[in-house]
């Protein structure tokens, strides 16, 4: 987030016009590229590049037992069948939805078909709900340009809507979120063009839609990541909205924690002046980073680190783990074979807690995890204790 349009989140998908893939594809798909930490320009980028994860959908109120319902949802990105199918045994019995990242749009309104049948028939044993992710994420990194076209050739936007509608029902998808970044800033109004058309066609079909949002702190943010996401509009139009609040500690940029809590409240503070707090997951990062020292801009990237990895690391090296009250994140320092100096920052039951506090304290409708596959199992217990889970 940071620039955010970033991090972690992605992957690829194709479908012809309205036809789309089908069943038959099943694991004879096209898998998308995954891209290495030297290729990313961007937090958003190295978002995108993670194992797969869940969310899900709550209508929040308190239960019997005096649990917050919540809905959650999680991002998958289904790579390998096996290891997809793992990671969503492993988490769908706490996420409302299974996201699957994603489904790339082509500039003719077409898409890229991904990998998913395997877990995607994982998650309909299950009881939770599987999203389609939809991006105009391309040759790595989002493109403007194919957002900018989609918006403005009727006979391309018609054609995805056709297509999204098509394999949503063809797949048994049940909700869709809208992930664009990256977009030209004056192309705002386009965006929200749109969303206009596209979001009524697919809630008349009974789909729920949803649209990802970078993180702002106010409506006056610029520039690609933030100009053209307009927070009040997609809270008018969408069944519910997801703030993309983590990446502000990237791979490509200065070492400090992934979401700051200061800087998440921020743009919490700001969204719900705007959208109605019951249409509001927020997101959380299932990762960290391990930079090494001394941090200078062009360097290598850092690499992308689950919690769990993080503590056994920490172990190893027998480094002492500290918190950073202002962040309300844990970090440490070692230093390698080599003798390079390294900073950890990551994410722990302590820093889960305090975002857990933010959904509570603004009556969010829930949480959205980047990305599954990121061994995190004390999140995974302090949520089940905190929360009842929405189900379908």
């Amino acid at each position: 987030m940071k620039r955010l349009s970033a991090l972690f989140a992605a992957f690829t998908i194709l479908l012809g016009g309205c036809g789309g893939g089908s069943d038959n594809m099943q694991e004879s798909e096209a898998a998308p590229k995954s891209m290495s930490n030297e290729t990313r320009e961007s937090p958003r980028l190295e978002q995108i590049n993670s194992p797969q994860k869940t969310q899900q959908d709550t209508t929040k109120a308190e239960t019997s037992h005096g649990k917050t319902k919540i809905e959650t949802l999680g991002y998958l990105e289904p790579i390998e069948a096996k290891q997809s199918v793992k990671d969503v045994k492993e988490a769908v019995n706490d996420l409302t939805y299974v996201a699957f990242f994603s489904y790339q749009v082509n500039k003719d309104g077409t898409l890229k078909p991904i990998k998913d049948y395997a877990a995607l028939n994982a998650v309909k044993k299950s009881n939770s709900i599987p999203m389609m992710v939809l991006t105009n994420f391309t040759e790595g990194n989002f493109s403007s340009e194919v957002a900018h076209t989609i918006f403005t050739d009727k006979t391309a936007s018609k054609t995805l809507i056709g297509s999204v509608i098509s394999t949503m029902k063809q797949k048994g998808y049940k909700a869709l979120n809208i992930d664009f970044e990256h977009i030209k800033e004056q192309d705002r109004e386009l965006y929200n063009g749109f969303l206009e058309t596209i979001i009524p066609q697919l809630q008349k079909e009974g789909f729920k839609v949803s649209t990802a949002l970078a993180p702002k702190t106010s409506d006056e943010q610029k520039g690609p990541w933030h100009g053209a996401h307009d927070y009040k509009r997609h809270g008018e139009l969408a069944d519910f909205v997801v703030l993309m609040t983590y990446e502000w500690g990237w791979s490509g940029g200065p070492p400090m924690a992934v979401a700051p809590v200061p800087q998440v409240k921020k743009v919490v503070d700001y969204a719900v002046s705007v959208i109605p707090p019951e249409k509001i997951i927020m997101g959380a990062p299932l990762y960290g980073y391990n930079w090494t020292l001394p941090y200078k801009k062009g360097n290598k990237f850092a690499k992308r680190i689950a919690p769990a990895e993080a503590h056994d690391l920490a172990l190893k090296e027998g480094a002492t783990v500290k918190y950073d009250n202002d962040a309300q994140a844990p970090f440490f320092n070692y230093k390698d074979d080599k003798g390079k100096e390294h900073v950890v920052w990551f994410e722990n039951e302590q820093s889960a807690e305090a975002k857990n506090k933010l959904v509570k304290q603004y009556k969010l409708r829930g949480l959205a995890y980047w990305v599954l596959g990121e061994p995190f199992p004390e999140n995974w217990m302090l949520l089940r204790d905190e929360f009842k889970i929405a189900k379908k």
